[in-house]
């Protein structure tokens, strides 16, 4: 059997109509009442709203976790499990629910909490950078002061966080194909997150972690892990840690993966690994429909 990894992906892969045919099945439309009651608001009516209100991080990271954890529930109700998880930013709330280090709601709880912190931080800018000088980038971010690399996407994509001061110096300097200043609040995955971090942390120290029943490769740190309170301590370290994607990119193949499932809307993440990885079989699920056929092609 094919030794398989599923990946989760954050903010950013959000579309209009996202889960709509999930939130149609009997089973999941108990979930979407508890996770109303959760949020306040409805996951299914936000899904269906204009692109802005979706694309606010307040509401787009609970809509990302409630869509990608149905998904999964479905992979799994087909008796597919994965031998190893992990999740872009937001993504790695869905590998914690899968690998069952908390319940659902326990997860939705700490995703609104982290939604409502993030959308209300008011400092700083992120932006992407594709096609670039790798030397003269890490030196710019070294001699810049408050500006750091937020996520280590590829080789050829990274993307910036930091004082809108710091970030325009870096594009102002680095040579890229490609510039892209990011539509965020503030800037995430940096030290300037660290108030909201340490906000975060007292609603974290609240929620009870149980033992992965599968390997996790966290965001901050991409090894394997399954321990409690190394898992908790890797998602406290999150929101002002980098996201190093190119280095779990590169553990998959490393831990015997053959396969990686990216599951939620989009193909952000395994159009990510592709380039770091293009020996890897990769598929994704984003609907219903695609749970089929992925199911139906695994040997």
């Amino acid at each position: 059997m094919t030794k398989t990894a599923w990946v989760f992906p954050g903010q950013g892969s959000q579309v209009v109509g996202m889960g709509n045919d999930l939130l149609e099945l009997p089973e999941a439309k108990a979930i979407a009442q508890q996770a109303a009651d959760i949020l306040g608001w409805s996951v299914a009516e936000i899904c269906q709203s204009a692109e802005d209100k979706l694309s606010r991080t307040l509401y787009t990271q609970p809509c990302l976790y409630v869509v990608e954890c149905l998904l999964a529930d479905q992979m799994r109700a087909k008796g597919h499990q994965p031998a190893l998880v992990a999740g872009h930013s937001l993504g790695e709330y869905v590998a914690l629910y899968v690998a069952e280090v908390f319940s659902f709601s326990a997860g939705l709880q700490l995703v609104k909490r982290r939604a409502e912190l993030m959308d209300s931080a008011s400092d700083g800018m992120m932006a992407a950078l594709i096609g670039f000088d790798c030397d003269q980038l890490t030196q710019q971010i070294e001699q810049t002061p408050d500006v750091v690399l937020a996520n280590d996407n590829n080789a050829g994509q990274v993307v910036i966080s930091g004082t809108i001061a710091a970030v325009e110096t870096v594009l102002n300097i680095v040579k890229a194909k490609r510039a892209v200043k990011l539509n965020v609040s503030g800037a995430f995955h940096s030290p300037l997150m660290a108030a909201a971090a340490t906000e975060f942390q007292a609603v974290l120290d609240q929620v009870s972690f149980s033992p992965a029943k599968v390997a996790i490769l966290s965001n901050v740190d991409p090894t394997p892990a399954t321990d409690a309170a190394v898992l908790k301590q890797r998602l406290i370290q999150q929101m002002t840690g980098s996201v190093r994607w190119r280095e779990i990119s590169l553990q998959l193949p490393e831990l015997g993966i053959e396969t990686v499932v990216e599951i939620g809307p989009g193909k952000v993440l395994t159009g990510l690994i592709k380039r770091t990885c293009p020996d890897l079989i990769l598929k994704n699920v984003s609907n219903l429909g695609e749970i089929s056929t992925v199911v139906d092609s695994e040997p």
